[in-house]
């Protein structure tokens, strides 16, 4: 995500900021937005229906053009995936331990 910072202008007696063209393309903002007031900020989303989501090619293009530090997720090379086997055996599960435990007789007395 983009973060910018956006002016404030004296729009009559109200107040307004300007969207940049380059985002009201993209998110397909035509003559109205809707506004949500949330406790984290003010989320204001296009009016209609929903924006169409981008495809994988589209996705890849616009991570490669952020200028993000990807280098935290190298760590996770490390971390053995590779070794496990993925093909689907019913004897070996990666997630649970083989059971090997028995029912312990009870230690009641009978009468």
């Amino acid at each position: 995500m983009v973060t910018r910072r956006l002016k404030v202008a004296r729009i009559g007696n109200s107040r307004g900021v300007r969207l940049p063209a380059a985002s009201l393309r993209r998110y397909h903002i035509g003559e109205s937005v809707e506004m949500e007031e949330l406790t984290e900020g003010i989320l204001l989303r296009p009016s209609g229906p929903v924006v169409e989501k981008l495809s994988w090619d589209q996705t890849a293009s616009e991570m490669a053009a952020r200028t993000e530090d990807w280098g935290p997720w190298d760590d996770a090379l490390a971390d053995g995936l590779e070794s496990i086997p993925w093909e689907d055996d019913a004897k070996t599960r990666v997630a649970e331990r083989a059971t090997t435990s028995r029912k312990k007789p009870s230690s009641r007395k009978s009468r």
